[in-house]
């Protein structure tokens, strides 16, 4: 179909040519050496943490550089749109603090000059662009049936040939003009293919930011470039639209995952035919997982830690997160500390070209070790915006409880050299600090108590002991002072002094120090394993402590 007025009959009457498209997106006024990175997210799914780790490289890329750094939502496919995806996109953006320069917003409005930011919005750029390629013999209508390409592709298997749309095998490269117009005539549903030039060669090199010179087989197969012409609004595939996208949004560098190498020699094949100038390509290694007997990508299927929403619900510090994947980009990274690693610029040339490991107890072990330096306030604040949306009943509590939160926060962590590390992220909190607060804590039944039973002390002996305690408590501020009236209660109910001597003639006492010791810790918290005794008791408050005490007497 080579006809100029046959084919522009195709498109709307009033759609620009390329020449408008290039003054309304102008080449942007930018520093030399500035980087335009693009993320282009698709709502077919949830997000995946390899997104955010990409995302995260395109944007240290271009803010280091003085550039810009874009949000494209890539939404062509729609049939395949899942509900709330775009959400979740904004909801990550926000926790990771990756919201773009550019793109779409939280409101789901487009910023900036280059937009619209949704594909499915830029109809008409893309159809002035496919005319373009029609009218210069680049492309050409196909009218190939599903059982057409089918049987083409079932032949093409039988006799090991590629499989793909090209050379005798395209159908409709070649087609007589008039076929193609009776099929118009008849209201047939056509597709717009890419015609691979007939002189290009058969290898072709590029070079990528990351993995250095390449080289691939040239494309041989037309791809399809519009959809199907009973379809509203007509989009193209995203092959077409990105190459279209980055052109016209002047994006400079383009950092994606390793599955899309071997789309290189098509995408650089539209350019050329589009007369763009290449954008040059960062291939990332996909984040893997560690299995039996070797390792696998990190899959949406498969594996919960592979989508966004598990860190984010789980509360996994944004911070502690972005340490990690800046490690696993650049491995020296990994080697200094947070704060310094999270100032110090990702260099594509270091992003190795093995797919690194998601480690979550080693993510869990940097959660800690961050969350051990915040100060008890940062750990409020943080774990009750996290609690507003994950905990409705913890976030009540520390709404009324702020100040025994913040003291029981504090306990072994503030003025000492080796802070607690049991809060690795903020799901932890409840377990870690719950004991804490009344509204939380199931205080003991009695010395009959499932919590006290396997201390193995007799229930009367734990009844006198607690009971005695009780009575003559003393809120000492001193730990020795406030240990010592434990220890004399110990001794006067006849504990043994020390688990040594317990040991020497188990039948000669109900227990050792070690055992009174463990059913006050039991008391107070529900558990035989604590922080420092004395700073739990500080924290409660006398009136608690006793509280807990006379309910371990029974």
């Amino acid at each position: 179909m080579s006809d100029r007025a046959a084919i522009d009959a195709l498109f709307p009457a009033d759609l620009p040519d390329p020449e408008h498209w290039e003054r309304r997106y102008p080449a942007r006024e930018l520093p030399e050496g500035a980087k335009v990175t693009r993320f282009g997210p698709s709502p077919t799914g949830f997000v995946h943490i390899g997104g955010v780790y990409v995302s995260t490289i395109d944007k240290d890329i271009s803010a280091r550089s003085g550039g810009v750094y874009i949000v494209r939502v890539e939404d062509t496919d729609q049939s395949r749109e899942v509900e709330g995806a775009l959400a979740q996109f904004t909801r990550a953006f926000d926790y990771f603090d990756l919201r773009p320069d550019e793109g779409d917003d939280a409101a789901g409005d487009d910023t900036g000059a280059y937009g619209p930011y949704h594909q499915s919005a830029r109809e008409s750029i893309y159809l002035t662009y496919v005319r373009e390629l029609l009218r210069e013999g680049k492309a050409y209508l196909c009218f190939a049936t599903k059982d057409e390409l089918a049987d083409i592709s079932a032949k093409q298997q039988a006799t090991k040939l590629p499989t793909g749309y090209y050379g005798r095998w395209a159908l409709w490269r070649d087609a007589d003009p008039a076929a193609v117009a009776a099929k118009l005539a008849e209201g047939v549903p056509y597709v717009v293919r890419f015609r691979v030039p007939d002189d290009g060669p058969s290898r072709v090199r590029f070079t990528d930011e990351i993995r250095g010179e390449l080289e691939a087989e040239a494309n041989r197969n037309d791809a399809v470039i519009l959809k199907s012409s009973d379809t509203s609004p007509r989009l193209p595939t995203y092959h077409f639209a990105h190459a279209v996208d980055d052109h016209l949004m002047r994006v400079n560098q383009v950092i994606r995952g390793e599955e899309w190498i071997s789309s290189v020699p098509l995408h650089l094949q539209l350019f050329a035919a589009l007369g763009f100038e290449p954008v040059p390509y960062a291939h990332i290694a996909p984040l893997m997982k560690q299995i039996p007997g070797g390792k696998r990508k990190l899959s949406k299927r498969k594996d919960p830690e592979a989508g966004v929403d598990f860190y984010i619900e789980a509360g996994y510090p944004a911070a502690a997160i972005l340490y990690y994947l800046r490690g696993l980009a650049n491995g020296r990274l990994a080697e200094v500390p947070l704060a310094e690693a999270l100032a110090t610029p990702i260099s594509l040339a270091q992003c190795g070209v093995a797919g690194p490991l998601v480690d979550l107890v080693k993510l869990e072990d940097i959660s800690a070790d961050h969350v051990s330096t915040l100060t008890s306030d940062q750990v409020y604040d943080a774990v009750r915006a996290w609690a507003e949306q994950y905990d409705k009943e913890l976030g009540t509590v520390l709404d009324a409880e702020r100040d025994l939160a913040l003291r029981a926060i504090a306990v072994e962590r503030e003025g000492v050299e080796n802070p607690r590390k049991d809060l690795r992220k903020w799901s932890d909190f409840r377990a870690a600090y719950g004991f804490f607060f009344p509204a939380l804590f199931t205080v003991l039944a009695g010395p009959t108590d499932d919590r006290v039973t396997p201390l193995g002390v007799a229930t009367d002996v734990v009844t006198a002991f607690a009971t005695d305690l009780a009575d003559g408590y003393t809120h000492a501020d001193e730990q020795p002072d406030w240990f010592n009236q434990v220890r004399d209660l110990a001794t006067k109910h006849g504990f043994a002094s020390s688990p040594k001597d317990f040991k020497k003639n188990p039948e000669a006492f109900p227990g050792s120090i070690r055992e009174a010791s463990q059913l006050v810790r039991v008391a107070l918290t529900g558990s035989t394993r604590s922080p420092d005794l004395h700073a739990i008791s500080q924290a409660l408050g006398a009136d608690e402590v006793l509280r807990r005490l006379r309910a371990l007497a029974g």
